[in-house]
């Protein structure tokens, strides 16, 4: 309270009720609110984030790292099922290919001996475009195995961030470790005296004025 609010808290009469709204504490709900409704101005650097579950930085981190080794695995699990479909469709056209090159051999030899049946030259054109299909069919199944073991690859570098967000945890916590020891000491707090309002030399807190010293103020003035 500066000195100009404390001579019209004066000028105007000491109202108990007043004086009670005036020191009485903010309501906790309300304090709750503010705090999860916080929002960071990039223009201000202060107040920092208020110490909820949401702005703990070393549990954000560790949730970080649990939740995307977790996704990994997850990832890793698909894409080795996907990688089987892809084998099983691969050995399943390596079988129909051999039929088609049977069925291949047959009508080319039939094409020979009865070169003026159309329906043994239709069959033969046929079973070739077939096995053409059939072998692009192979092919493709093969580069998606290749595709999947690159992205596997890829994949490996998560773990890689992992440890290096595991990194900065640690070096935050030897930090918060090492600031904790340098500003510890033996004496409670508790039992520390109060810090003074106003000391020479001050710049911005020469009109301010303690609740201690309204109080002594207040109870002077009832004994007159």
């Amino acid at each position: 309270m500066t000195q100009e609010e404390l001579d019209a808290l004066m000028a105007g009469g000491l109202d108990e009720d007043e004086t009670d709204d005036a020191q009485a504490p903010e309501n906790t709900e309300t304090k709750t609110e503010q705090m999860h409704d916080y929002k960071l101005d990039g223009k201000d650097s202060w107040p920092p984030p208020p110490p909820t579950e949401d702005h703990k930085v070393v549990e954000q981190l560790d949730d970080v790292t649990k939740d995307s080794e977790v996704k990994a695995t997850e990832i890793f699990d698909k894409l080795e099922v996907i990688s089987d479909f892809i084998m099983k469709v691969e050995n399943d056209a390596n079988d129909v290919s051999l039929v088609i090159k049977k069925n291949i051999d047959i009508f080319d030899k039939m094409v020979d001996k009865f070169p003026d049946i159309n329906i043994f030259k239709k069959s033969l054109k046929d079973n070739k475009k077939a096995l053409s299909d059939i072998e692009n069919l192979i092919s493709n199944a093969q580069m998606s195995s290749d595709e999947i073991m690159m992205i596997m690859d890829i994949m490996q570098y998560q773990d890689i961030h992992r440890q290096k967000i595991e990194r900065v945890i640690n070096v935050i916590r030897t930090l918060a470790s090492y600031m904790n020891s340098l500003f510890s000491a033996k004496k409670d707090d508790t039992k520390r005296v109060g810090s003074a309002v106003h000391i020479d030399g001050d710049t911005s807190t020469e009109d301010v004025v303690s609740n201690d010293d309204i109080e002594a103020l207040i109870e002077s003035l009832g004994k007159k």
